[in-house]
């Protein structure tokens, strides 16, 4: 005779993991998007130093408009930053669905798990893919090794040093297999001078200065080697967020949950030798398929 076994559901749902986001360690809100939709911002030039003229003759051929050499005005000309991402998600989390899973699926529970598990990736990977188009340095695709590695992060930070990119507060991104390697270059002693609150925000090491974070290889373009960036180059505003858990609609014996985010990154003009990218070759190619066709230096 068989015996029906009894089963048994804990009150417990297995969460997938998910990495929190470096982004904020990369980027910067210093503008306003409030009331707008569009963020203009002034690009100025500068004027060319000259020979003072001092004990010429003002009747002389060659002297110029002033003493102080030829007057040259001054251009002015605006960069437009629209937002460009309006995304949104809906679902429904039914009354006895709720009741009948111990609560297990529950809506303010479903809200967070989307936010964490769809919302950030995709967020994450639209401003890594914005950096990497905007870069004002892209390095010819490359095969990175543990021999070659910390080679190649001296060079984007001589780099970033030649364009007097600030020295303070620059981040090295690095794929986990790129992490490997460099974990393999240069030993322990880099990933033991890192306190709680920099670990904290997901910093894994200090190399040179410069803080290195761990990104998950799904949220970072094809054929992503490493990025050294300074924060103040990329402007990566977040101008709405809206989610909400609607609990008495005709729609639904349940809840409705909702949400909306608006947001986008740019990369400014005049900033964007503030980013250095090292794309790593493809698998039986000599480009780098990864970066929109560009490979080799471009200016």
């Amino acid at each position: 005779m068989s015996i029906a076994l009894a089963t048994k559901f804990a009150p417990y749902t297995d969460e997938l993991f998910k990495a929190e986001s470096k982004i904020s360690l990369l980027t910067n809100t210093d503008f306003d998007w409030s009331g707008a939709h569009t963020v203009k911002v002034w690009k100025i030039s500068t004027a060319a130093m000259q020979d003072y003229a001092r004990n010429v003759a003002s009747d002389a051929e060659s002297f110029p408009v002033s003493r102080f050499g030829n007057l040259a005005d001054l251009s002015a000309s605006t960069e437009e930053m629209v937002l460009s991402k309006d995304r949104s998600f809906i679902f429904n989390v039914d009354r006895l669905d709720t009741d009948e899973t111990a609560q297990q699926v529950e809506a303010a529970k479903a809200l967070a798990r989307e936010v964490r598990e769809v919302v950030i990736p995709e967020v994450d990977s639209y401003v890594y893919g914005k950096m990497r188009t905007g870069a004002g340095t892209k390095a010819a695709a490359a095969e990175l090794t543990a021999e070659n590695i910390y080679a190649k992060i001296l060079t984007g930070s001589e780099t970033l040093d030649d364009n007097e990119i600030p020295d303070t507060d620059r981040v090295i991104v690095v794929s986990p297999a790129t992490y490997t390697l460099l974990k393999k270059a240069v030993g322990e002693t880099a990933y033991n001078d890192v306190d709680a609150e920099l670990r904290a925000l997901g910093v894994v090491s200090m190399l040179d200065g410069m803080k290195v974070v761990k990104v998950p290889a799904s949220r970072l373009p094809v054929n992503f080697g490493f990025m050294i960036a300074h924060p103040s180059a990329t402007v990566a505003p977040v101008k709405l967020e809206d989610y909400g858990v609607h609990d008495d609609t005709p729609l639904s014996s349940g809840s409705i949950v909702t949400g909306r985010i608006v947001y986008d990154a740019f990369v400014l003009d005049n900033k964007a030798k503030g980013i250095y990218y090292q794309p790593v070759q493809a698998s039986g190619s000599s480009g780098d398929s990864g970066a929109s066709g560009a490979s080799g230096t471009s200016n």
